[in-house]
This record gives structure tokens, sequence and C-alpha cells, in this order.
């Protein structure tokens, strides 16, 4: 009886091992860098998290630009890991070709989609997220003048620039809003030094607000603003710590959700391929509000953010998407 108990109990533990060596997560961030205090940090968070609860370790890898995205996917895949997570709409076409070359390894995409049955595509309301900062950078101007200041000149970037101003219109109907793109490659994620000049020049024209979008870029606004006492809004992960009490608020992009997810799904044999998009309904992305940043939000300013999420959620306010015509309302 003994004996069959130790066997039981030494099959089990064989199960459990096959179990974990079935999940062999691998991570690819996008150009930003890892450590970007924003949209690829969130997503390490998200690995670490998974990390920490089951144990499980993961690979990443920093790409500095788009070949090395690309064989580190393949690679990945080739060595057996799986899933992949490629955080980055530049990834697309690498995913695009590496998952039908590995059909039986388990793909994710974050801000692109990819008709594959083995990918799941993530993708994000931004429009929405931005919309809740934009109302709240609106009701916080002085000047009637708020800034925005983007990464790489695309349609996902200026997606959130027309959702921030949408909301901004909808708190102050008259308001200006300064924008800036810096730059047309993927060294516009990560550049402080011209995220900082264009912030200033928005500043010496009046903006007391600025929202960056900009990845490792965003950190040179968020700066600038602070050197200059006026507000900023962060991006992607919750930068209200990095200058408290200067950092009005950040728009908060769940992309750790998507890291955490495709690691748990796959690990209890739960993945499913095909496209989720998260918004404010789904908590995808929404104005952070903490310890760092309640001095700066009235309650009249929460209650318009409160008023405006329920709006959104029930259908009543629809947030214009840019990339459905490549068109912001004015």
């Amino acid at each position: 009886m003994k004996k069959s108990l130790l066997t039981l109990l030494a099959v089990a533990a064989m199960s459990t091992t096959a179990l974990a060596a079935d999940v062999k997560p691998a991570l690819v961030y996008g150009t930003g860098g890892k450590f970007d205090k924003s949209f690829n940090e969130a997503a390490y968070n998200g690995a670490e998290k998974f990390k920490a609860e089951t144990g499980i370790a993961y690979r990443d890898f920093e790409p500095t630009g788009d070949t090395q995205g690309e064989q580190a996917i393949r690679n990945f895949a080739s060595r057996g890991f799986n899933p992949v997570v490629a955080v980055s709409f530049a990834w697309t076409s690498a995913i695009e070709k590496v998952a039908a070359e590995f059909p039986d390894t388990k793909f994710i995409i974050v801000d692109s989609v990819v008709d594959k049955p083995n990918v799941r595509s993530v993708v994000y309301k931004e429009e929405e997220g931005s919309y809740l900062v934009g109302i709240l950078a609106g009701m916080a101007s002085k000047t009637g003048k708020v800034g925005f200041v983007g990464g790489m000149d695309i349609p996902l970037i200026r997606k959130f620039e027309c959702g921030y101003e949408q909301g901004a219109r909808a708190a102050k109907a008259d308001i200006q809003v300064f924008q800036n793109m810096t730059g047309t490659t993927g060294a516009a994620w990560n550049d402080p030094v011209r995220g900082g000049e264009l912030t200033k020049n928005q500043i010496d024209q009046g903006a007391d607000v600025i929202y960056a979008a900009a990845g490792a870029t965003g950190l040179g606004v968020l700066q600038t603003a602070a050197d200059n006492k006026k507000l900023s809004i962060g991006v992607d992960s919750n930068q209200n710590h990095l200058h408290p009490g200067s950092v009005l608020t950040s728009m908060v992009k769940r992309v750790d959700l998507a890291v955490y997810n495709a690691y748990t799904d796959t690990k209890n044999d739960k993945f499913t391929g095909g496209v989720q998009a998260l918004g404010v309904k789904e908590d995808g992305v929404g104005a952070a509000i903490d310890d760092n940043n309640k001095s700066l939000i009235t309650p009249e300013m929460q209650a318009a953010v409160d008023k405006a999420k329920a709006d959104i959620i029930a259908g009543t306010v629809k947030v214009h998407d840019y990339t459905t015509d490549n068109a912001c309302p004015k």
C-alpha cells in the first residue's frame, strides 16, 4: 500500500513537471527598451508577475531594430519556446511569417492583428483612455492650452492624440491642443532629449498640461514639464510616481495583463486565438489616480471622469477612433 502510494506520488510529480515543461514563455519587446517606464516595462511586469506566481521562468529579448525582432521571434519558436509574446505593431509581419512556420506554437501580438489560428491579437481602445485623461487635462488647464507629444508618427499614436483632444474639448470647448510627433522611425520611442525639446516649445506657446505617448521619449516630456512647473500626463504604465505632484495622471494601458493572461492561459490549456479588444469596459485602459496625484484631482474632476467612464460603457459617449478613417473630428 505504502509502495503504491509512493508510486502514485511520483507519477503525479512527473505529470506536474511535464505540464510545466509545456509552458516555456518568451517575450520580445518593442524597440524602446525593456525599462522604458512605459509600454515595454508594462509587458515586463506582466511576465514577472507570472514568474512570481508560478515559479516558471521566461526568456526575453530587447531588439534594437526590426530585423532583430523577427530573428528573436523565430529563434524562440525554433528553440521550443511557447507561448511567444511580441509587444509592438512593428512585429506584425514577423508574427505572420513565423506563426505560419510554427503552427504548433502559440503567439501573442500586442497592438496589431494577425489572422492566424495560433495567434492571439491584443489591441486596445486607446482613444477611450486618452479621452479620460483629456477631460482631466482640460479641467486642470489654467491657460486653456494643452499639449501632446507622440513617439513615432503612426496611426496608432494619432489615435491617442485624437482621443485626448476629444476629451479636452468635452471639458473645455474652446481649448487649444498643440501636438508634435518625435519622428518617423523606431528611434522616436527612445529620444527623451527630443521629447523635452518639443515639450518646452509647447510650454513656450502656453501649454500647461502635456500628454506624452512616446515610450522612453516620454520621460523627457515628464521631466521638462516638472522642471517648468507644468503638469504632464504619463502613458501605458502608471507614471504618476516619477514626478509626484507634477504628473496629473497616467493613461494606463494594461499591456501587463496581455502578457500575464497569455502565459496563464497557455499554462492552463485555455489559450484562444483571435482578437481581444480592451477598452474602458474591459478595464484595459483608464486614468490612474493614486497617492502621487490625488492632490491634483478635484472632486469635480473625479466626478467628470467617473461619468465619462459610465457613459462610454453605456454607449452614450462614443469616442472616435482615428484609425477608422485617419481623421480626428474638430
